[in-house]
Order: C-alpha cells, then sequence, then structure tokens
C-alpha cells in the first residue's frame, strides 16, 4: 500500500537570481508546496516569514539567494542563504523586517555559512510548529 500524503520529512531549496520579483517567485512555490504536503494551516504564517527572509536577502546584499524549507514531522524551518556573512539586525523597533519573524515564528536565529566552494555568506531561519 502506498503512503498517500508522502513522507513526514521533506525539504526544498530555491536557488533564485538578485531580483525583487523572486521574493513573489519564492511565496508561489511555498504554496504549492505546502499545498502538496497538506499543511495549509501554515500557508499565512510561512509565506509571511518566507517573503520576509528572502525579501531581506535580496534587499541587504548584492548577489544571488536561496529559500529552503524543510519539515521534519513537527515543525516547519524556513530559512534564507545570501551572500553576505554580515548578522542580521536585533529584531527591535526600527528593524521591522526581524521584528515580524521575532513575532511569528516559534523561534528563529541566524549562522554564518563558509562551504569553502564560493557559498559563503549567511543563513537566516525560521521555524513554525505543525499543527495537531
Amino acid at each position: 500500500m502506498s503512503n498517500q500524503t508522502g513522507p513526514s520529512t521533506w525539504e526544498y531549496t530555491l536557488y533564485v537570481p538578485h531580483d525583487p520579483r523572486a521574493v513573489a517567485i519564492a511565496r508561489h512555490t511555498l504554496t504549492r508546496i505546502l499545498t502538496t504536503h497538506h499543511l495549509p494551516a501554515l500557508l499565512d504564517d510561512a509565506r509571511l516569514l518566507a517573503s520576509e527572509l528572502l525579501g531581506n536577502a535580496i534587499r541587504h546584499t548584492q548577489g544571488p539567494a536561496a529559500l529552503k524549507l524543510r519539515h521534519n514531522g513537527h515543525a516547519l524551518r524556513l530559512g534564507a542563504w545570501d551572500t553576505d556573512p554580515t548578522p542580521p539586525a536585533d529584531p527591535g523597533p526600527d528593524s521591522y523586517g526581524l521584528h515580524l519573524v521575532d513575532t511569528y515564528a516559534d523561534d528563529w536565529g541566524w549562522f554564518q555559512v563558509n562551504t569553502g566552494g564560493g557559498a559563503a555568506g549567511k543563513y537566516v531561519w525560521c521555524e513554525l510548529g505543525t499543527p495537531a
């Protein structure tokens, strides 16, 4: 018998050029992924958070970016990679975007990336718990 709903753990990465239109394309792709994996309850918050993370990556850097989605059966992790290793600003009154991430996500953080293969930069991530 086949599993109609698919695996509970999955991961997708969407690499995008340095183009503000990429945020809308990523939002559309995210919607398709979450709908396909039967997680419509996460759509609104996930679209908001992905737009903010990827929008910041494109707005504050000059290189390409990527949106990564990972579901482990209990939580959805959204992350944006960009080419600038500078830490994101602390979520305060002057950093509206990260304030949204801090408010809507169950958890968030970031780390510098340096693979040695030219993929240096940072990865900013956040998590949303999967409704029961």
